[in-house]
């Protein structure tokens, strides 16, 4: 009898103990994979979406869709599976029991800690909810909402203390519908009924529904990391070898400059005349004429070709004439199945592994807009993308392109006025041109060309420099005073011509800029006569 009552005595403290988690987290399955999805209804997409996860339909059609960083799942053995996991999700969400009871007007900068919340009615989200996991990472929120979910302009969740989108769940009995400017954390299975999200919205999580239609409109929605997910690697990068070396590189073609170029790598061609850069602006070897070392890399190419060639892919982008237009991609081997165009920005989401590697198969020729831009973000590293074209490659004026790129019988023909590429440009046939650019490799080669070896110069942010744009001055960090001295910062502009230079003495220089009119500037660090570091600036004046 003592035993007992104190087992009662028990039970009823740990009910109270504040931050206790009873949540449990259901078993996704195959949902896990799918930022959004109707087991039954169509999913529609108007305006330009940036989508990172599978999106489809088991009963229906998915409509509207530009490029998708995830497969495009309809009717097929995959999403088949996600309606049976997705109604075991369901289940598992709907006979959590409940430890709070909460107004079914949510927010208003309330704050919750984990655990199972039951509204008897329909809810409303409005302004900031604060999710608090009180240190644990494992914490679960999960809510029960009885009746159809809405939120209000620019509401917002927010994690705190260790809380994970992946962990949070709402299971809504009815309409879910986000009013603009929603940002959504936590998956969303909404029960018979549609799910609406619209321009502006974020959801870090997924809208799955068993029986309704999903409707987005100019959506940016991701799945949640953590939780176990998968960290993504990406394949196996090549062995570039000799290649590794060079810049700027045919195996059968000319290869030619106008304007002045700065170049840190080897620049060359196996069959034809190298001509046109000045080597005062290469931090490398300029090859003329075909000798020993372009031999090589003809050879070494053929091979990071037929590499890349064989790989198999994980996605498919359906629009390659869509391309950019600030696309999210994280680590994976992709297809674009035609010529493709390159417009606005691309974002390159390592998703903090800076080991990751993309690899993107181009069947077809690459042409790119002015001013287009390839970002690395969350640790992603130019050594580590790579371009396998099938055709010519155009890259527009003032571009900024990063990776490594393998052209098969086409020409680079014009990588143009002002272009940055923090990369290679490599080509099986065809001729190279360029016109007053910037390139650099990404990383000190592995070979015994030019500016490989014991006395090769570390090109890696020997400087800092912002704000970029400027205005009326730019700073100068050295990030590492001891090791590199005699630095000079050289401005020039798009036609080659200095417009402003400086010597580097101090830890933090600040310069003068207030006499640059708008425009895209160049620049180069030297150290010691040689250039070991360069990009470009913008003046906003």
């Amino acid at each position: 009898m003592k035993n007992k009552i104190l087992l009662i005595i028990a039970t009823t403290a740990l009910l109270f103990i504040p931050g206790m988690e009873f949540a449990q987290a259901p078993t996704l399955g195959t949902a896990a994979g799918f930022v959004l999805f109707s087991s039954i209804g169509p999913v529609k997409n108007t305006g330009i979406s940036q989508i990172t996860g599978n999106v489809g339909t088991n009963t229906g059609s998915s409509t509207g869709f530009g490029n998708v960083n995830g497969v495009m799942a309809n009717g097929g053995p995959l999403s088949a599976q996600c309606v049976t996991d997705l109604l075991s999700a369901y289940h598992q969400l709907n006979g959590a029991t409940p430890t709070g009871h909460p107004d079914t007007l949510l927010g208003n900068g309330d704050t919750l800690n984990a655990g199972v919340y039951e509204i008897g009615s329909a809810a409303t989200l409005n302004s900031t909810l604060f999710l608090n996991a009180q240190g644990d990472s494992n914490a679960v929120f999960i809510f029960q909402v009885q009746g159809a979910f809405s939120t209000s302009a620019f509401s917002n969740i927010k994690l705190l203390n260790g809380a994970l989108a992946c962990n949070v769940f709402w299971k809504i009995e009815g309409l879910v519908s986000m009013a603009t400017g929603t940002s959504m954390k936590g998956t969303v299975i909404a029960n018979n009924a549609a799910i609406e999200m619209y321009t502006g919205d974020t959801l870090e999580g997924r809208a799955l529904s068993t029986d309704g239609a999903v409707s987005v409109n100019g959506l940016l929605a991701y799945t949640p990391l953590g939780c176990g997910a998968a960290v993504l690697t990406g394949p196996r990068a090549p062995e570039l070898a000799s290649t590794s070396c060079y810049a700027i590189f045919s195996s059968d073609g000319a290869v030619s400059n106008s304007g002045i170029t700065h170049i840190i790598g080897d620049v060359g061609t196996n069959t034809g005349l190298t001509t046109g850069f000045d080597t005062a602006y290469v931090t490398g070897t300029v090859h003329p004429i075909p000798d020993a070392s372009t031999a090589q890399c003809a050879a070494d190419l053929r091979i990071v070709y037929n590499y890349l060639d064989s790989l198999p892919y994980d996605i498919e982008l359906l629009y390659p004439a869509q391309f950019g237009k600030h696309l999210v991609l994280t680590p994976h081997t992709y297809l674009l199945n035609a010529a493709t165009v390159f417009t606005d920005t691309l974002f390159l989401n390592a998703e903090g592994n800076a080991g990751a590697v993309f690899v993107i198969k181009l069947n077809g020729a690459l042409s790119t807009s002015t001013y287009s831009t390839v970002q690395l973000i969350n640790g992603t590293q130019a050594k580590n993308v790579y371009w396998k074209i099938e055709g010519a490659v155009g890259i527009n004026n003032y571009s900024v392109f990063c990776g490594t790129l393998v052209v098969n019988n086409g020409a680079l023909g014009a990588l143009n006025t002002g272009a940055v590429l923090n990369g290679r440009a490599l080509t099986t046939t065809g001729a190279l041109t360029t016109t007053a650019i910037t390139a650099d490799i990404p990383s000190a080669c592995n070979g015994t060309t030019g500016i490989s070896g014991p006395d090769a110069v570390n090109t890696t942010n020997a400087v800092s420099i912002y704000p970029n744009p400027f205005t009326t001055t730019v700073n100068l960090v050295l990030n590492d005073a001891i090791e590199i001295k005699n630095l000079e910062l050289k401005i020039f502009n798009v036609l080659g011509q200095g417009v402003l230079s400086t010597t580097i003495t101090k830890q933090i220089t600040v310069l003068e800029t207030r006499t640059l009119p708008s425009g895209i500037y160049l620049y180069s660090v030297i150290s010691n006569g040689k250039t070991i570091q360069s990009g470009r600036l913008v003046s906003q004046q």
